[in-house]
């Protein structure tokens, strides 16, 4: 049977099975109703080969993101700019760049393993219009991946996993260094007393244009790039993924430079 035909089956099956909920909705009698509901999503899930899989932007405490959220946006982000016909620009606070994501009722494509997925961006909005402090209240955004029931083992125990950790790499990778001080005013009001302030860390620093013996240079930047890539080690261990480096010297010697230096080669 070739695959035209198969979706020509599947199209006309799901078409019969609406109309017949839709017969039963409007003639059956309201007390049974529920019964045949529960009967007829099995039957629906039964013709319906696929599995969908939801992820909300807000779950759990209100205000808070949801981080599986932003990891699949971010994961998204370079097949959406390629592959989807229409898009949503983003630009970031305190930076020209910008984040383009597939707009909503758009829908991608990705594979994994030889297994086909579909992702699509979706939103339901408010049931009422008003003012509200409380995501809760508001449009409710989320993404939905769609696959075939034969590789769900492999979507929900591998590539989840696979989409969340890229998700977040590529976003360490992008993301904007700052720096942050703690810089109190007393005209401030007292909740904002201490309040940090943060500038876009944009220092011409590098490793290249360190003034340092070039083989100690080739040590430090190793060491920092090996460390880097050691964060499943650590905690494999049990220890604290952290490094620290001890300088000194009178002023104008290169400390400040070095440190504005470090997270250069290594992205950190």
């Amino acid at each position: 049977m070739m695959m035209g035909e198969i979706w020509s089956h599947v199209g006309s099956t799901m078409a019969s099975l609406m109309f017949v909920y839709a017969m039963f909705k409007q003639f059956f009698p309201y007390e049974l109703q529920g019964y045949f509901e529960k009967y007829f999503t099995k039957v629906v899930s039964f013709a319906y080969p696929y599995v969908e899989i939801k992820f909300d932007e807000f779950t759990g405490e209100r205000m808070k993101r949801s981080e599986a959220y932003s990891a699949i946006k971010t994961y998204l982000s370079g097949k959406s700019s390629a592959s989807a016909k229409r898009l949503k620009a983003d630009v970031v606070r305190d930076s020209q760049s910008v984040i383009l994501s597939m707009d909503y009722n758009e829908e991608v494509t990705d594979e994994f393993q030889g297994a086909k997925v579909w992702w699509s961006a979706k939103r339901t909005p408010p049931s009422t219009q008003r003012i509200s402090w409380f995501s809760d209240d508001d449009e409710k955004r989320f993404y939905k991946l769609t696959c075939h029931r034969r590789h769900r083992e492999l979507i929900t125990q591998s590539y989840i996993s696979h989409v969340l950790k890229e998700g977040k790499e590529i976003a360490t990778k992008n993301r904007q260094r700052k720096l942050y001080s703690n810089n109190p005013s007393h005209n401030w009001y007292v909740y904002r007393r201490t309040k940090w302030s943060n500038v876009v860390f944009e220092h011409p620093a590098t490793f290249d244009t360190l003034a340092m013996d070039a083989k100690e240079k080739e040590v430090i930047k190793n060491d920092i790039i090996k460390f880097s890539k050691g964060k499943d080690y650590y905690a494999r261990i049990g220890k604290a993924w952290k490094r620290g480096y001890l300088l000194y010297g009178p002023p104008g010697t290169g400390k400040s430079t070095m440190i504005f230096s470090h997270g250069k080669p290594s992205g950190l």
